[in-house]
């Protein structure tokens, strides 16, 4: 008897346990609701897949390779915000791609990965071409070829993305390479190149 009695004050205890956690629980959601209807908001939280509206990709074109030959795709970014804009990685469904640029090593032009991306200043362009900056196109799957609509992502450093589609064209340029270890005289690399590609 006095067994059967410990375990009905045992449970009535647990059960009150039980509803005084219910309570608090309520009164914490209470709160949230009331700070919410105050005009309190959660802050945002911009998904992976967000696109950017702050940055503009003008004149996107690719040179023309064949399947299997390292590219690049250039383009000029528009940057008319107030801050600084930075891309820092690139995506295709033709290819893997990297963030390259050219400098200048012992008097001939080296390609190598831009460490940190491209850093687009507040008000301003970043011109991606020939002899420069460039989105590397590492192992195009399957020829590019002139005219083809060639899909892009840019990712930007605030977790944005920029998609857009670039052209391919025929282009000769200085006879530039996109192969490992490729350099030329420092002379001979076309710093503006946009006019000079085969529509």
């Amino acid at each position: 008897m006095q067994n059967t009695l410990a375990g009905g004050t045992r449970r009535r205890a647990l059960a009150a346990f039980a509803l005084a956690g219910a309570l608090s629980t309520l009164g914490l959601t209470g709160c949230g609701d009331s700070s919410a209807a105050s005009g309190g908001t959660p802050a945002a939280t911009p998904s992976a897949g967000a696109v950017a509206a702050t940055l503009t990709v003008k004149d996107p074109w690719v040179k023309a390779a064949k399947a299997g030959t390292m590219t690049a795709a250039f383009a000029i970014l528009v940057n008319d915000t107030g801050a600084d804009i930075t891309v820092v990685g690139a995506e295709s469904t033709a290819s893997p791609m990297e963030l390259h640029e050219m400098t200048t090593k012992e008097g001939k032009m080296v390609m190598q990965p831009k460490e940190g991306g491209f850093v687009i200043k507040a008000k301003s362009t970043h011109e991606l071409g020939p002899g420069g900056d460039h989105l590397m196109l590492m192992n195009p799957s399957a020829a590019i070829e002139a005219g083809d609509q060639v899909p892009f992502t840019l990712k930007l450093g605030d977790g944005t993305t920029l998609p857009f589609t670039a052209i391919a064209k025929p282009f000769a340029g200085a006879g530039e390479s996109y192969d490992p270890g490729m350099s030329m005289p420092a002379s001979g690399m076309p710093m503006s190149p946009m006019a000079s590609a085969a529509p």
